[in-house]
């Protein structure tokens, strides 16, 4: 019996967060309500209520579950190029910048926040440290750490918090090209990550 609630509670959640994507999507983040987001799930305010309790914590929840296929993907991308790592930047940057650019949630965030209070879900996917930042500097670091054992800590903590920061600063603000934009990151993670350390 405790699996199948956990079995419900986890299709209620993913029914829920399906819907909120699919209405900030279309309208943004500063116009979703909860009563709206219930009514598209097919579910009570209630029931709604009780498993999330805030537009805050949908947020939230997005943001993960947003976080958490980006990293997914930018895994793959990164295991095509495990033996060169400056390709492997260039393909997990590009990925990233690629899907922000398509995703509709994170477009519509974007471009629809101006500062006030409802812009939530803008600030954890950007400027909170969790969950997208944390997350991806902790299993990039993993990553680089078991493919290129031979960076030393010092140049490996510099060339991962570089490439998250940088990566998020261009979703944020796109410059150039998801393409060029991504092989400078990578020019310059390289770079760090390769640099002779000083002795103090």
């Amino acid at each position: 019996m405790t699996r199948f609630r956990e079995s419900v509670r986890s299709l209620l959640r993913e029914q829920v967060l399906n819907a909120a994507f699919d209405l900030v999507a279309a309208e943004g983040w500063g116009r979703l309500r909860l009563a709206a987001v219930a009514r598209t799930a097919g579910i009570s305010r209630q029931t709604l209520y009780n498993e999330f309790g805030s537009k805050e914590a949908i947020g939230r929840a997005l943001a993960e579950r947003e976080a958490e296929r980006f990293l997914l993907g930018i895994q793959q991308e990164l295991d095509a190029h495990r033996d060169d790592l400056e390709a492997a930047a260039v393909a997990g940057v590009g990925y990233t910048l690629r899907q922000a650019s398509d995703n509709p949630l994170i477009k519509a965030v974007v471009t629809s926040a101006g500062g006030g209070e409802d812009d939530l879900l803008l600030t954890y996917l950007t400027t909170r440290p969790e969950p997208v930042f944390n997350t991806a500097t902790a299993m990039l670091d993993a990553y680089v750490t078991e493919v290129w054992p031979q960076l030393d800590a010092e140049s490996r903590g510099l060339a991962v918090e570089a490439v998250v920061r940088l990566t998020v600063s261009h979703i944020v603000q796109p410059g150039t090209s998801p393409e060029e934009s991504a092989r400078r990151i990578a020019q310059i993670t390289a770079r760090i990550a390769h640099a002779p350390r000083t002795t103090r």
